[in-house]
C-alpha cells in the first residue's frame, strides 16, 4: 500500500461564507494576485482581456507577489479588497 502525503500547510483562518453572489461580470472590477510563479502572468494577462472584451469586466487590477511562498502583502490585499469585485490568485508553471 502507497502512502500519499498531503503538503499542505494547516490554516488558522476559517472560511466564511459568501453573503452576496455577483450574479454576472458586466462593469465589475477584477483583481489578479500573481504569486510569481512561471508563466501565471501569461494567464493572467490573457484571462483579463478575455473578461473585458467578452464578459464586460470594467476594469482589471493586477498585483504581483515578491515569491510563490510568500503571502500576499497586506496593502495589496486591503486594495483589492476595498476596489474589487471579484479576486483571483493563482498559479503557473
Amino acid at each position: 500500500m502507497a502512502l500519499v502525503y498531503d503538503p499542505t500547510a494547516p490554516s488558522h483562518n476559517r472560511p466564511r461564507e459568501l453573503t452576496t453572489t455577483l450574479g454576472h461580470l458586466n462593469g465589475k472590477t477584477v483583481g489578479f494576485i500573481d504569486n510569481a510563479k512561471p508563466n501565471f502572468n501569461f494567464l493572467v494577462d490573457d484571462l483579463a482581456e478575455l473578461l473585458v472584451t467578452q464578459y464586460g469586466v470594467k476594469t482589471v487590477i493586477k498585483r504581483a507577489k515578491r515569491g510563490a511562498s510568500m503571502p500576499a502583502p497586506e496593502a495589496y490585499v486591503a486594495e483589492l479588497a476595498q476596489h474589487c469585485d471579484l479576486v483571483i490568485t493563482g498559479s503557473g508553471d
